[in-house]
């Protein structure tokens, strides 16, 4: 089993920053991917960044490219996203997602065993 919480989200202007936490508890953190999905209002739920099990890769969704920055700390066992530059149409419920079945990177929502609750992030323009 693998918890995990969010924290971070909250209201910012378009061209500002935010960070995104999530702690993760249960299995050794160290052994599986992460991913930070989001989820705009009537829209499907979509992958925003994922990293590997040591932070040594990482992939990113077009739209977010340049922008944010995923990171994990595993002495920590926490997963960043760090948002730059944000703009309007990155408001969406963000969430967190684990999948101890991988080492790699997963992009795949379904693959994902593990999510949490999901902080709002809200861009004003």
């Amino acid at each position: 089993q693998v918890q995990l919480e969010e924290s971070g989200g909250g209201l910012a202007q378009a061209g500002g920053s935010l960070r995104l936490s999530c702690a993760a508890s249960g299995r050794p953190f160290s052994s599986y991917a992460m991913g930070w999905f989001r989820q705009a209002p009537g829209k499907a739920r979509e992958f925003v960044a994922g990293i590997n099990w040591s932070g040594g890769n990482t992939y990113y969704t077009d739209s977010v490219k340049g922008r944010f920055t995923i990171s994990r700390d595993n002495a920590k066992n926490t997963v960043y996203l760090q948002m730059n530059s944000l703009k309007p149409e990155d408001t969406a419920v963000y969430y967190c997602a684990a999948d101890p079945r991988s080492l790699g990177i997963v992009v795949v929502t379904s693959e994902y065993s593990y999510w949490g609750q999901g902080t709002q992030v809200t861009v004003s323009s």
